[in-house]
Order: C-alpha cells, then sequence, then structure tokens
C-alpha cells in the first residue's frame, strides 16, 4: 500500500486531538507541538486511546500526557547519569586489570589470547575501530600520543585506550578478557561476572535509548539483564521479587551498583525526588510492584541523603 497522508500543520495536530476527545488549551498544544514532534508525544498517549476509533478516553487532558513526558525526560537524565558511573567503574576496573595482568602495556592488541574471549573476525574489528579512533580523536592525551609514539604503535597502552572506547567497546573488550580478569572487574558489583556481562549489555542498549531521547518509563525490555539467584543474593527475590522486562529491574540494579561503587552520589535521593513531584505517573507500568519499598536493595542508607554530589 502506498502512503498518501498529507503532513499536517500545528494547528491541524492540536484540532486532530481535540476532535478525537482530548482537553486542553489549544494554543498550548501547538507551541508544544512545535518543539515536540507529534509522533514523539504519541507515545505518552498511546495508553489513553480507544480502537479502533482512536479516540481518547475521558478526562484525557494534555497536560497529563505532557507531564508523562516531562517526567520521562527527567527519568532518562538520572538513568544516563546512573551508567555513567557503572560504565566509568568498569573502564577504570579494565584497564587496571590488564595492564598489570601483563607486562606489555600493548598485549590487547598484540597477543590474541589477550581477547581469547572473542572470535577472531570480532577482535579484529574491535582492534581496527579503535585504531580509527585514536587517529580521529581529539583528545589532548591522544593528540600527544600519535604526535609522539604514532609512528611505531597504531593503538595505545590499555589504560589509554580504554577511555577512547564507546561503552560498546568496553563491553567487547569485557566479554574477550580473561576469566580472571572478568572476576576482578566484577567483584566491586559484587556479582558473578556474568551477570555483570549481562548487565553491562542491558545497560549500553539503555544508553543507546536515552541517547537518541527514546521513551524509557514503560517501555517493554528486548535485552533483559540477569538477576541474581536467590542463593547467590536473597535480596533480589524476597520479600519482593525484582523483575527484568521493565524499568524497575533496571533501577534496582543502578541502586545497587551506586550503593557497590558510589554511595556518596546522592543517586537514590534524586530518584525519591522524581517519584515525589510526579506522584500520579502510573509506577507500575515502570514494573515497580505495590511493595517495592520492602526491596532490601532499596533499603535507604546513612550516605542516601546527602551525598558530595547529590544535586
Amino acid at each position: 500500500m502506498q502512503f498518501v497522508k498529507p503532513p499536517l500543520t500545528l494547528e491541524q495536530q492540536a484540532d486532530l486531538l481535540l476532535q478525537r476527545g482530548m482537553t486542553g488549551s489549544r494554543a498550548v498544544m501547538i507551541d508544544r507541538l512545535a518543539v515536540v514532534n507529534y509522533y514523539r508525544l504519541s507515545g505518552y498517549w498511546h495508553t489513553f486511546r480507544n480502537l479502533p476509533d482512536h479516540a481518547f478516553q475521558k478526562n484525557t487532558t494534555f497536560d497529563k500526557i505532557w507531564d508523562r513526558y516531562a517526567f520521562d525526560r527527567r527519568l532518562r537524565l538520572l538513568v544516563m547519569d546512573g551508567i555513567e558511573r557503572v560504565e566509568i567503574a568498569v573502564r577504570a576496573g579494565l584497564a587496571y586489570q590488564h595492564a598489570h595482568a601483563n607486562p606489555n602495556p600493548f598485549a590487547y592488541a598484540d597477543d590474541p589470547s589477550v581477547l581469547a574471549g572473542l572470535r577472531s573476525d570480532d577482535r579484529n574489528r574491535f582492534l581496527a575501530t579503535l585504531a580509527d579512533e585514536l587517529a580521529g580523536s581529539k583528545e589532548t592525551f591522544a593528540e600527544h600520543f600519535r604526535n609522539i609514539y604514532g609512528d611505531k604503535h597504531a593503538y595505545m597502552p590499555v589504560w589509554m585506550s580504554t577511555e577512547i572506547m564507546t561503552f560498546g567497546h568496553v563491553l567487547t573488550l569485557y566479554r574477550g578478557s580473561s576469566q580472571p580478569i572478568k572476576r576482578a572487574v566484577a567483584a566491586p558489583f559484587k556479582v558473578h561476572d556474568t551477570v555483570l556481562g549481562s548487565w553491562l549489555l542491558t545497560l549500553n542498549t539503555i544508553r543507546n535509548i536515552c541517547a537518541h531521547h527514546g521513551r524509557l518509563w514503560n517501555r517493554s525490555l528486548g535485552v533483559r539483564p540477569q538477576i541474581p539467584n536467590a542463593k547467590n543474593d536473597p535480596r533480589w527475590h524476597d520479600p519482593v521479587p525484582v523483575t527484568n522486562d521493565r524499568m524497575f529491574g533496571i533501577l534496582t540494579i543502578l541502586r545497587h551498583c551506586l550503593q557497590c561503587i558510589a554511595p556518596q552520589s546522592g543517586w537514590p535521593s534524586r530518584f525519591d525526588a522524581l517519584l515525589n513531584d510526579y506522584p500520579y505517573i502510573p509506577r507500575g507500568s515502570m514494573g515497580f510492584p505495590n511493595n517495592w519499598r520492602e526491596c532490601p536493595i532499596w533499603t535507604p542508607t546513612p550516605t542516601q541523603n546527602g551525598g558530595d554530589d547529590a544535586k
């Protein structure tokens, strides 16, 4: 079927919403549709529509839709902050462990056995991309290395290379590393290295969603993280089972990680403030059970209220 629908003006978009039963100021709708695309907002009013006529349910207001959009925007910023801390800690751990596991600072590039967990073609792509990153990096340390050592080395020492890697490359480095290195990197997070690997994969996916300003709050996850088993850590199961298909699982993972590596961050307090600012946002859509506060991972700690970067 050929697509033949014409584009609508901002005024026509607002009129269409009003005709379908959404209530609110037409002028406000036009102003906000000018800065947030109609189809971006449609993800937030989808659950308010009746099928097949697409009419809105009774009492569906534009302000209510906008509040969900605003909540989701702040949620993305908070999630990105948490992911950044985890990513930086993993980078530091990988750099340190690789640097001290081999006297050759270029071993990750020179010796295939150092990244034995990668297939040959994956390792080749990884190294080719790193070489490209070094060649194009504007970081001062990378430019200095190119100018001084570039005639002899296509790669930087591992403790420098980790700082120009994307999160996806950090994940690749982790996957390819030896078991002792992965265990050492996972140790500060107090989980098995396999669990941490699954978390990094999911967090990388979530980070990409956030980077493209995608909707988080009621998203069903395609890439799902492992939940520690009850024998190793019962806090994930009793009295509140932590599921891995919605944002509750992701936020709980971030809460746990930050308790381990950045207890001073004040991140939990900022999350509480977000929930308090939007008490009417359905938390069930994020996978939060009614008794989620009983989850031991969400129990307040002495450093939760405050911290050196709480704001």
